[in-house]
């Protein structure tokens, strides 16, 4: 707690309790009151403190905004990306609370062994038309899995959105399954860039800023509240509640299964660093680059 800050953890009817003991009784309802006067409210933490702040902190946001705006003023396609927290699969207690006629009867204990496995989200959300698309998986969180998520969201939804695009500006963190530091990842990235014949160049938010990444306050709070209160039983079942996520600001959530078993510890080919065609910015490359065609 902050130096100077006066706070209590202890309920209405402890206080009320140690008030009487003291020989000065009051009820709950009384010391509710008092307190209320005096400016105390129920609080929460709140995520504030940066836990660490690098050099480029703020030239990487200055870039990011100005990539920002010449892709959307273009016309062109700019998109955010990110994992959201693995859910397991099964009769398992979930946060919220439901309009029911009998309560929901789950296990008294998450056990992860008594599970059917995890459901993995990965997100897309295209900023310049409020919309997202939410691939599940149920392997492993990995490079590949990205990207095959990147490519069915483009076939399926951005080709016909951006017809006439030829390069896709990706927003994202700088660690997980597109960590900025893994070769692996920009090894499946210039694949998919040759799949598609499309430039894509990747923008990744600086470390501990993950939570400016448009994804994670666009769009996975209402995905957690459209699915708040009920188990997930399978995949297929996610899939149905997560479809029903919206916003009074009109997002719109597509949810597809990709049902692929994705390996872990793969490694980039050892000639990739000579054969790629990663271009790194000049200014901040570890976190700038595009991925080029190899057909053009």
């Amino acid at each position: 707690m902050r130096e100077g800050v006066k706070w209590t953890n202890l309920s209405r009817r402890q206080i009320a309790r140690q008030l009487k003991a003291l020989g000065t009784p009051a009820s709950k309802n009384v010391v509710s009151q008092l307190l209320h006067d005096h400016g105390y409210r129920r609080r929460k933490a709140q995520k504030k403190h940066t836990m660490g702040a690098h050099r480029d902190r703020n030239a990487q946001f200055e870039k990011i905004a100005q990539l920002k705006q010449e892709y959307l003023c273009a016309g062109n396609p700019v998109i955010s990306i990110d994992t959201k927290k693995k859910e397991m699969l099964g009769n398992f207690y979930r946060d919220g609370v439901t309009d029911a006629l009998e309560p929901t009867l789950v296990n008294d204990h998450d056990f992860p062994s008594c599970s059917d496995g995890k459901v993995i989200p990965h997100g897309i959300y295209d900023l310049g038309r409020n919309e997202a698309a939410l691939h599940l998986n149920t392997s492993h969180d990995t490079t590949e899995l990205a990207c095959e998520s990147l490519e069915l969201w483009w076939r399926e939804q951005g080709l016909s959105h951006y017809p006439g695009a030829d390069e896709l500006l990706i927003l994202c963190d700088g660690g997980g399954s597109n960590s900025a530091s893994k070769y692996i990842f920009k090894e499946d990235l210039q694949a998919l860039a040759n799949r598609l014949n499309l430039s894509i160049r990747m923008a990744h938010y600086p470390p501990y800023c993950s939570k400016y990444n448009p994804i994670e306050h666009r769009v996975f709070p209402h995905v957690t509240r459209a699915c708040q209160g009920v188990p997930l039983q399978s995949v297929e079942t996610a899939k149905q509640y997560m479809e029903k996520t919206q916003t009074t600001t009109g997002l719109n959530v597509v949810v597809r299964i990709i049902d692929k078993v994705f390996k872990t510890g793969r490694h980039y080919a050892s000639d990739f660093k000579q054969t790629m065609r990663i271009q790194f910015d000049d200014y901040l490359p570890k976190w700038n680059y595009t991925a080029i065609p190899q057909n053009e």
